[in-house]
């Protein structure tokens, strides 16, 4: 006879497939949950500390409106430092892109055009960063550093040390929709935000290029035996970091209405913390796009929140520093031990 399965058997079978199921989603989706669970025990701190501040919708615009600066080069630069490489020269071409923008603009009156150009300027000087490191071998922390002051040489140069106004281009069509409100409440910058987080976050983790990207910061020899252009890889995704920092850049001066060449300088620390944080390792192969993204709120939420509880905005720069400190402290730490 046929052996039977008795109704308990079948109970206890099924209770053990949730839980391995249960299991193997927490460790898939570890560095993600982690850093929502630091955000809602941040942002809970924070309402307790400061409920006047933090149980106000205009505190929650105010992030959507200003977060985005940062965050979008974030979201690009996550994949090169999961790659294995850095790149700080961001902050510069944030500049340079702007104006590109403000000259192409003045010459043809058309902000399409100079939109385009903006964009085209932050995508060619990113691939030029990916040239440097990969054809030539420059350590990409020494190549970006020096792009960084060369870059914001050129605008100095160029603007000779000048701001300009923005008036036109910001009430421009191109204008409301960069930087423009929805709802009359989100700002369009966070909507872009979001679209371009669910853009890299497909490439990385539904994309053979994003999987190429976790290869090579796993192991770049181990990727080439495996068929993965590694140089053309890495030349791309500086290439990417250029473009969105183009595109940050002049969302910015649209939102303020101005353009200064110190354009972008406030953002480097902001923008690592917020890499750092969400759990992307700075030895390469680990990393998401959740955690930077969830990370960019919490780093743009602690100078308000500090100010909120009464301490002073000195307070900032430490707590960026130790974020950094420790991110990197843990991922040394963990690779030691798992190595």
């Amino acid at each position: 006879m046929a052996s039977e399965v008795t109704p308990n058997k079948r109970s206890d079978a099924n209770d053990v497939s949730r839980s391995s199921r249960t299991s193997a989603f927490l460790r898939r989706n570890a560095l993600q949950l982690g850093i929502l669970t630091v955000f809602l025990l941040l942002w809970l701190f924070f309402i307790i500390a400061a409920p006047n501040t933090f149980l106000a919708p205009e505190i929650y615009a105010s992030f959507m409106a200003t977060v985005p600066f940062f965050g979008i080069v974030a979201l690009p630069l996550t994949m090169v430092v999961i790659a294995g490489d850095i790149d700080l020269s961001f902050p510069s071409i944030m500049a340079v892109g702007t104006v590109t923008f403000i000259g192409v603009y003045d010459a043809t009156q058309n902000v399409w055009i100079a939109f385009a150009a903006c964009l085209l300027a932050g995508f060619l000087v990113g691939l030029i960063n990916g040239l440097l490191v990969v054809r030539i071998g420059i350590p990409s922390l020494i190549a970006t550093i020096g792009t960084q002051f060369f870059w914001r040489g050129v605008v100095l140069v160029v603007r000779e040390g000048r701001s300009a106004v923005l008036v036109e281009p910001k009430n421009s069509l191109l204008g409301q929709i960069l930087v423009g409100k929805l709802f009359d409440y989100i700002p369009m910058q966070m909507v872009w935000f979001v679209l371009i987080a669910i853009l890299v976050w497909y490439i990385l983790n539904r994309h053979r290029f994003g999987a190429h990207v976790y290869l090579i910061g796993d192991n770049e020899q181990s990727a080439r035996l495996m068929g993965v252009q590694v140089e053309r890889t890495r030349i791309l995704l500086f290439a990417f970091v250029g473009l969105a920092a183009a595109f940050a850049g002049i969302i910015a001066s649209l939102h303020v209405v101005n353009f200064f060449t110190t354009l972008g300088e406030g953002h480097l620390l902001t923008t690592l913390a917020s890499i750092f944080l969400g759990g992307t390792s700075v030895f390469g192969g680990v990393g998401t796009i959740i955690g930077t993204f969830i990370a960019t709120f919490i780093i743009g939420s602690i100078n308000a929140g500090i100010v909120a509880i009464g301490l002073t905005g000195f307070w900032t720069q430490l707590i960026y520093g130790l974020i950094i400190t420790v991110s990197v402290a843990m991922h040394t730490l963990l690779r030691k031990r798992l190595g």
